[in-house]
């Protein structure tokens, strides 16, 4: 009887190691699968992280910047037309123009412009701006004078890319929009790209066009 009770004893504690065992094996399988999820779920975070990084970064230093504007008027009379110099800000990817839009207003009336490919032009040295065929007759259209294209970006009429080193004239006819622009008249704008900070537009016009056709307006 003795011994008996000393067998079924160490069968007990042969249960007891095995069901222990078992809830061991069960406790690192959820650990494991733990793991797992939480490997997985930090890689696609880190992905996401460094995708919003690149995209942040692209549109902190990708822009156009407005250097200059002139105006045009023939003698005796106001502006009729006005160019819109702009450039690739530092560290900007290429900017497709033809998806770029130019808002400006005289505080009475605002257009919101679109590129017209029909007005485009890429001249070989000197170039007389004003005298050029880029000069839209609708209101809502701007043309483009290509001023530098080192890289070539400016493929074509319908393929007009700025970017780092690239300079071009946003050429306005301002008669067709507002009539032409008086002395003392105040403007002010933007051009807006399709991604990145907008160019910032703003001048008067001189108080006399008596002196002069073409005039420096920033």
């Amino acid at each position: 009887m003795r011994k008996l009770c000393e067998i079924l004893k160490r069968k007990d504690v042969g249960s007891i190691g095995i069901g222990a065992m078992i809830v061991f094996i069960a406790m690192v399988l959820v650990a494991g699968i733990a793991a797992s999820v939480l490997i997985q779920t930090s890689t696609q975070l880190e992905a996401q992280a460094m995708a919003s990084g690149r995209e942040t970064t692209k549109e902190v230093s990708t822009g156009l910047a407005v250097f200059d504007i002139l105006g045009y008027a023939a003698d005796g009379d106001d502006i009729s037309k006005i160019v819109i110099m702009v450039r690739a800000r530092a560290g900007s990817i290429g900017i497709d123009l033809e998806e770029t839009y130019l808002e400006i207003s005289n505080s009475t009336v605002k257009y919101v412009m679109k590129y017209n490919p029909s007005f485009y032009s890429k001249p070989d040295g000197q170039h007389d701006i004003f005298g050029a065929s880029v000069f839209p007759t609708s209101s809502g259209q701007f043309g483009i004078l290509v001023a530098e294209d080192a890289d070539g970006s400016f493929v074509s009429s319908s393929a007009v890319v700025i970017n780092q080193g690239d300079k071009a004239f946003l050429c306005v006819n301002t008669t067709a929009c507002f009539g032409d622009i008086e002395e003392r008249t105040s403007m002010w704008g933007m051009v807006v790209p399709e991604m990145g900070s907008p160019g910032m537009i703003s001048f008067s016009t001189p108080a006399s066009y008596s002196e002069a056709n073409v005039f420096d307006l920033q």
